[in-house]
């Protein structure tokens, strides 16, 4: 399917490639889960901001353009195209900022969104912990009412760019004869919360890209909290459903990793087997259907309609999409697969940013398992596992 687009729309796209063809760094930047690659990563947000791309679906009464969701599309393609940084602000912009813009108070949304527009404030998930993870409602972390505030107890785990952020936005336990999804509250931290430990979390190349984070008694306003008091499960599924469904993993990340992935293959396809270059094609049409099934469901959203199980169904379908492009990859890299950058390896050892973690897709967002039972409930009327 060809997308046909208006002269308006166009007109948008070229002046997002002008703008990005002048701006995006020549060279690299460093990993944002090092120091300097984070401040680096923080500089281009605020300069994106100041060039009214730090979000381009926002209000512009909270920072934004009030473009619609196909212009972002379109952003998104060429913002991929241009090979600019990645969004070290992505927790915020993509998830809580959308969240607060439906579940916050008037003070919440003059108070938050502004800041993480501009970069100035960086947010990190606090959602999984050692005996919840995909499963939320499994959540044991209390926050105790005291008069005007909460007190906050208990343990988070895999806070994705907590070493380095400044506030982070988690599920907690308000009522303490609650279970399950009942109980819950959203509530917004800042990260140099006295009583609040933050233990990073190296990964496999000893990169801090998480963190536990400790809970002592940790005093917040009871103005942080986010949505209703005990309501706080439904506050996170709408935050979840803009992660797993649209705004979190657009098209362009896929169809870029894609379009790398058919140079990979040409690059090496004389020593490579016929069931190779099968991979490729079939990775090559997936990111194209899924880029016109996401086409064809945000004209439904700018229409007016609601995001539901279409999230899960999206979040299977990507996830499990970009761990097979992978794999591709590192099978026709071989041994180069594992080396750092700047060892030798091919395309620099790193054919697109953060591909060890994509192996991870299936888990991160809530697992593909825990997806497929939301569908059987809510498509098929089946009792969830």
């Amino acid at each position: 399917m060809d997308a046909v687009f208006s002269d308006e729309q166009n007109g948008f796209r070229q002046e997002v490639r002008d703008w990005l063809s002048a701006n995006v760094p020549n060279d690299r930047l460093p990993s944002l889960d090092t120091q300097e690659g984070f401040d680096l990563h923080r500089d281009w947000e605020r300069k994106l901001h100041a060039g009214n791309w730090g979000m381009v679906t926002w209000p512009e009464e909270f920072g934004g353009r009030g473009c619609s969701l196909t212009d972002w599309l379109i952003f998104e393609e060429e913002y991929y195209r241009a090979d600019a940084p990645l969004r070290v602000s992505q927790n915020g912009i993509f998830l809580l900022g959308p969240t607060i813009m439906e579940y916050g108070t008037d003070a919440q949304k003059e108070r938050f969104l502004k800041p993480m527009a501009a970069g100035d404030e960086i947010w990190a998930q606090a959602w999984s912990e050692p005996g919840a993870g995909s499963d939320m409602a499994a959540i044991r972390s209390k926050a105790v009412r005291d008069g005007d505030e909460y007190v906050i107890s208990g343990q988070k785990i895999w806070s994705s760019r907590a070493v380095f952020a400044d506030w982070c936005f988690g599920l907690f336990r308000t009522d303490p004869e609650s279970s399950r999804h009942h109980g819950l509250s959203k509530i917004l931290v800042p990260l140099d919360s006295p009583g609040l430990t933050v233990r990073p979390i190296a990964q496999l190349d000893g990169d801090p890209g998480f963190a536990e984070l400790f809970f002592d008694e940790v005093r917040v306003p009871v103005e942080n909290l986010l949505g209703p008091e005990n309501g706080g499960w439904g506050v996170a599924m709408a935050t979840a459903g803009f992660e797993r469904g649209l705004l979190l993993r657009s098209p362009a990340r896929f169809q870029a990793a894609a379009a790398r992935l058919v140079k990979l293959y040409k690059q090496n396809a004389n020593r490579l087997s016929s069931g190779i270059k099968e991979q490729v094609l079939q990775a090559w049409g997936d990111t194209e259907r899924f880029t016109a099934a996401t086409y064809a469901l945000v004209a439904q959203v700018d229409s007016g309609a609601s995001i539901s199980s279409e999230a899960s169904a999206n979040k299977i379908f990507w996830s499990e999409m970009d761990r097979a492009m992978h794999r591709t990859a590192m099978t026709i890299m071989g041994m180069h697969a594992e080396l750092e950058e700047g060892d030798g390896a091919i395309e620099n050892g790193r054919w697109l940013d953060g591909y060890m973690f994509s192996l991870a897709g299936p888990i991160y967002a809530g697992t593909n398992e825990i997806q497929r039972n939301i569908l059987a409930e809510r498509v098929l009327g089946l009792p969830r596992q």
